[in-house]
């Protein structure tokens, strides 16, 4: 673990004149506040404090920031000369205490619980994003030049620089990229993560997002995450492979033979069944439902790799800390309920669009139990008001079927 005297060794020999406070909001929105390397001591000391105003629905006005030394990282697309550098933190109250609405605070309780229990997890993330161009006056649209498809090189392969710098620099920052590619769609590119503990890996989903857009930016593209950009291209989403260890031994071994009484059966099983009840999460925004997906856990067992369990349902609007968590303790209850995994439990009941999710959200025990009832309450509202502001909107399509024939 990095220590208070080291960040500040750092920040003097690399010459670093700014950093970035960053935190995300219970939507997944990252937060920043900026502030000079000689405020430093203090952020580390725990005497940061921002006005809350909207960020949090809580009653303190003022919150602290409590950083957290190890994710000190260096931005290195920002000057080499008063550098620019980050620290992710846990939103606190004045006593000290990390706020339940926290979603970092939120998967540390997740992680602790079920390592209370006896089982730890890792996680690899295999992240997919589009790379469009910008208008004359620098703003996003969904074109690109490319034709390219799955693998394809360049010169085919229009935003293989791109990608290319993206993972030289993640590297740079201390992330282990497994690959990269093009995927199927136009302009559609992946990269996949090395595995890790979850809330490292929720953390550099985070980090990973907003370097990818800077990136991006630098060669004239916009990097999006939006699932499902165009209507006539795959969406994109989030596979996260996950290992699952108790006291040391990865219950999925028994499941990959094909044992259905075993804990990492019901582990898929509780992933299955709950798969409904965790959408508003996983897949929190209305394109989401615009891209299709499906609940069905795969078990697979790559050369030199630990057997591990992918979902590929989640999408990349979804906030990492609060679907990381929801993931744990479906499969937590799946072990509880001895559910066993089958035909019947793959999208049964999925839900068509984000209201309908929410409704499934605000009736479940299982995100009370993972997230609070008051933080389910809040939630809710906020994604029943933009399920409203999109059903208010007059669409294209509405216009040209309707307009000239009633």
């Amino acid at each position: 673990m990095k220590t208070k005297n080291e960040i500040l060794n750092i920040i003097e020999e690399e010459d670093v004149e700014f950093v970035r406070l960053q935190f995300t909001d219970p939507l997944g929105n990252l937060k920043n506040v900026a502030v000079t390397a000689r405020m430093i001591e203090k952020v580390i000391d725990n005497q940061f404090a921002f006005e809350n105003e909207k960020i949090f629905k809580v009653d303190e006005e003022e919150l602290y920031l409590r950083p957290d030394l190890d994710t000190f990282i260096i931005l290195p697309w920002r000057p080499q000369q008063s550098r620019v550098a980050r620290l992710l933190c846990d939103v606190c109250d004045a006593d000290g205490n990390e706020i339940s609405f926290c979603p970092r605070t939120i998967l540390k309780n997740t992680i602790n619980k079920a390592k209370e229990k006896g089982y730890d997890f890792y996680i690899n993330p295999e992240c997919e994003f589009f790379l469009f161009h910008t208008d004359e006056d620098g703003l996003p649209t969904t074109f690109s030049h490319e034709h390219a498809g799955l693998m394809d090189v360049g010169p085919v392969d229009l935003g293989e620089n791109a990608r290319r710098n993206i993972v030289l620099m993640l590297e740079e920052m201390g992330f282990n990229i497994n690959s990269s590619y093009h995927e199927t769609a136009v302009a559609q590119h992946e990269i996949d993560f090395e595995e890790g503990p979850l809330l490292n890996m929720a953390d550099g989903m985070i980090t990973f997002k907003t370097s990818v857009r800077s990136i991006a930016k630098t060669f004239g593209l916009h990097a999006t995450f939006m699932p499902k950009p165009r209507q006539d291209q795959a969406g994109s989403g989030v596979h996260l492979n996950m290992s699952v260890y108790k006291n040391d031994k990865n219950i999925l071994k028994d499941y990959e033979k094909g044992d259905l009484d075993c804990e990492g059966a019901w582990f898929a099983g509780g992933i299955m069944k709950y798969a409904k009840e965790m959408c508003a999460i996983t897949n929190p925004i209305v394109n989401s439902y615009k891209r299709e997906f499906s609940n069905s856990p795969k078990l697979h067992n790559r050369r030199g790799e630990d057997v591990k369990l992918e979902f590929s349902f989640a999408d990349p609007s979804a906030n990492p800390y609060l679907a990381m968590a929801m993931f744990v303790n479906a499969g937590l209850r799946g072990i509880e309920e001895r559910i066993k995994p089958s035909d019947d439990l793959i999208d049964a009941g999925i839900p068509s669009n984000l209201m309908a999710a929410v409704e499934l959200f605000k009736q479940s025990s299982l995100t009370k139990d993972t997230l609070g009832e008051s933080f389910v309450e809040k939630y809710a509202v906020s994604k029943e008001n933009e399920w409203n502001e999109y059903m208010n909107q007059i669409s294209d399509w509405e216009l040209q079927k309707y307009l000239y024939r009633i």
